[in-house]
């Protein structure tokens, strides 16, 4: 039986490397549709979880993850086991792709992944890359790995770039109706690339290659990254000017064509914005282009936490307090609202700033009891209780992330000082600190 049948009949076995934000929900896909799916991840903890039914992502719930494992027969399993890669038909990477401390692309997760494959490729396996990554890695560092096995591209094996679209906590789109771009390096990689997505979502969109499919994904995440750095340079210049940018761009937006709102906040979180504009800009140096806009938009949006400490900053000083020993109370530290994400969050760059300007730093979420240690962070804080007493005892409650279960009104009533970068609180008082 060839690779398209056994997709079609839901026969072939699905391994999916890589359990996070994007693996998770693309390995559960796989699973309510019927297939038998292998999840692969180089942390035992997750594999552990995932093997006992438990869910380490806030909006998926242990109860779906439970259903697929104890199943009869059950249809997920998960491993650290890289040469179990031979049993699968299929094999989707969905690793991550940072940046590096000199932010140049890092790869070495998709390169550690693709060898790990390339030792246990066997003829009529498919392989696709979702992890975004700069224009030309599918065939320029993937492919060579693939095809020094012997094997030929097309014929033995069949290898595509499909990227990822996640957007952790939303509702009104999942994995299955988001549409899903696909390129392949042959025509008969496509055809495969197809058969395999056309089974877990309802609109495959096909691109003539890799590079294409590469660059879909960077052009979706620069077009994001550039229209927030514009709003966030307006909300600085409208400060200034007296202007309230919330009222701007909720008088904007009514226009019913030619303008799509964005917000501003205080700097860029996730996996993809802050980081995946910056692949582009690498590469483009390749071809002797400097991508000033990516760059412009970059700069801006980093600057976003320095910003944040100076209205702080002034806010108190209006109150006759310094910075320096100030009593700070962050709510919010995952990089957006109602989830546990905190890829990126500027919420540490912002806590960072201000404990080395000498304020005395405590946050609050609900959704992250503590903070782990993350690249580049060591933060080593625990989540403090809100109530009354606790509210009213710091000099300054500085709201990063607007989470849901928020009472923004009762936050009001109790706090010294608010500096609001999101525009959460401040509707419930004229006192509020907009930043």
């Amino acid at each position: 039986m060839g690779l398209i049948d056994k997709i079609e009949s839901k026969e072939a076995h699905i391994g999916i490397i890589g359990l996070g934000y994007v693996g998770l929900p693309i390995v559960l896909r796989f699973c309510e549709e019927g297939f038998t799916v292998i999840g692969f991840d180089v942390d035992h903890e997750k594999v552990k979880k995932i093997n006992r039914g438990r869910s380490y992502i806030k909006h998926i719930p242990s109860g779906k993850i439970r259903s697929f494992v104890n199943g009869k027969p059950p249809t997920l399993t998960s491993t650290t086991d890289m040469s179990l890669l031979s049993k699968v038909d299929v094999a989707i990477i969905c690793v991550p792709t940072p940046l590096s401390a000199k932010r140049e692309p890092d790869l070495s997760y998709v390169e550690n992944t693709a060898r790990d494959i390339a030792r246990n490729l066997r003829p009529g396996q498919l392989i696709s890359l979702e992890s975004t990554t700069y224009p030309g890695t599918t065939e320029e560092v993937l492919l060579p790995l693939f095809e020094e096995t012997g094997l030929k591209v097309g014929k033995d094996f069949f290898l595509v770039f499909s990227p990822e679209r996640e957007d952790p906590g939303r509702k009104d789109f999942t994995t299955k109706t988001t549409p899903k771009v696909v390129g392949g390096v042959t025509k008969r990689c496509l055809e495969a690339g197809t058969a395999l997505y056309s089974q877990v979502v309802d609109r495959v969109v096909t691109v003539s290659s890799p590079r294409e499919a590469e660059m879909t994904k960077l052009l979706e995440n620069i077009y994001r990254s550039v229209n927030i750095a514009l709003v966030n340079e307006l909300k600085v210049l409208c400060q200034r000017m007296g202007i309230d940018i919330w009222e701007v761009i909720e008088a904007a937006k009514t226009k019913p064509f030619g303008f799509t709102p964005f917000y501003p906040g205080p700097g860029l979180g996730g996996h993809c914005i802050p980081i995946d504009p910056f692949y582009l800009t690498w590469k483009a140096r390749e071809y002797d282009f400097a991508t000033r806009f990516i760059e412009l938009a970059g700069e801006i949006n980093t600057h976003m936490p320095y910003y944040v400490i100076q209205r702080v900053m002034e806010a108190l000083n209006e109150r006759g307090k310094a910075l320096k020993g100030a009593r700070v109370l962050v709510l919010g530290i995952a990089y957006k609202k109602d989830i546990d994400d905190m890829r990126e969050s500027p919420s540490f760059h912002i806590i960072e700033l201000l404990q080395k300007k000498g304020a005395m730093v405590d946050y609050n979420d609900p959704y992250i009891p503590k903070l782990p240690k993350l690249r580049g962070h060591d933060l080593s804080m625990d989540s403090v209780e809100l109530n009354e007493d606790m509210l009213s005892s710091y000099d300054c409650v500085l709201i990063i992330t607007d989470h849901s279960a928020y009472d923004y009104k009762w936050i009001v009533e109790h706090s010294r000082l608010i500096v609001d970068t999101r525009n959460a609180a401040a509707p419930f008082s004229k006192e509020v600190v907009k930043a």
